[in-house]
């Protein structure tokens, strides 16, 4: 419920106070930056994690927060470190109130030469991984009976086509309309279900594409705002769609591109 000021006028939150969230891809970029920035508005944060001793310095900088940090064993490919992953977090926290669907993975090629392991993998993470994230935290939330905050991590490639990405881009769209599909579904169980869609994004894994000095300049050409997204960007746009300020938002997937569809 919106609080209520003095004045008697409401006005919107967008603390997390009391909320505990799990981030899977938590290790670093977009990942990184929206368990940090989930701390920051004031949740408790699982941390899912490929390989768990890769969270010892995120959790850290989370507790230095003042705010209870769980790193995970979560490699989104097994189901059962999904199940176990889940039901860690509910029995530490006693709760799980948001769920940033982040892992994904994008290898480049061109299609003529994606081969069925490349397809498989690709599929298998962004897809399956994403949906079976969605449920385990999705029944987790109905058994709870106190609704949650679901948020999938789609793209601007789910809406524009890219070269040597056409299989990243169909899980991206897929992610979009899964995201409308579980929003229709529980709604009724109070749970919220929306997506973040971002452009190019600074993280480690783009820095590679960022020093290309013609890659760089054939980007920021197709970007109206003139620069390529921050994963802080990102983190702000989850938080807010996590916050009560959002209640009456799901089903939707909101557009963090710097205008890039807008043309």
């Amino acid at each position: 419920m919106p609080s209520e000021p003095l004045s008697g006028i409401p006005a919107p939150r967008f603390d997390l106070d009391g909320q505990v969230a799990l981030v899977t891809g938590a290790a670093r970029g977009i990942g990184r930056a929206c368990a940090i920035a989930l701390a920051q508005a004031g949740a408790d944060v699982a941390l899912g994690l490929r390989t768990v001793e890769s969270g010892g310095e995120l959790a850290a900088t989370i507790r230095g927060l003042g705010r209870r940090a769980l790193p995970l064993q979560m490699d989104v490919l097994h189901r059962d470190q999904i199940a176990s992953a889940v039901a860690a977090a509910v029995e530490y926290f006693g709760h799980l109130d948001i769920l940033v669907n982040n892992a994904g993975i994008g290898p480049p090629n061109a299609a003529e030469n994606v081969t069925e392991a490349d397809f498989d993998t690709t599929v298998a993470v962004n897809l399956k991984g994403t949906f079976f994230v969605s449920q385990e935290v999705g029944r987790a939330m109905i058994r709870q009976k106190t609704g949650g905050r679901i948020i999938m991590l789609s793209s601007q490639a789910g809406l524009v086509a890219l070269p040597t990405e056409s299989v990243y881009c169909m899980t991206k769209a897929g992610i979009a309309h899964l995201t409308k599909c579980l929003a229709l579904e529980w709604g009724r169980h109070g749970i919220n279900v929306n997506g973040v869609a971002p452009t190019f994004i600074r993280t480690p894994g783009t820095v590679k594409w960022l020093e290309n000095d013609t890659f760089r300049r054939e980007l920021l050409a197709k970007i109206p705002i003139g620069r390529v997204g921050e994963p802080i960007d990102v983190a702000g746009a989850v938080v807010f769609l996590a916050s009560p300020a959002a209640a009456m938002i799901t089903g939707a997937t909101l557009l963090i591109d710097g205008g890039y569809t807008a043309a």
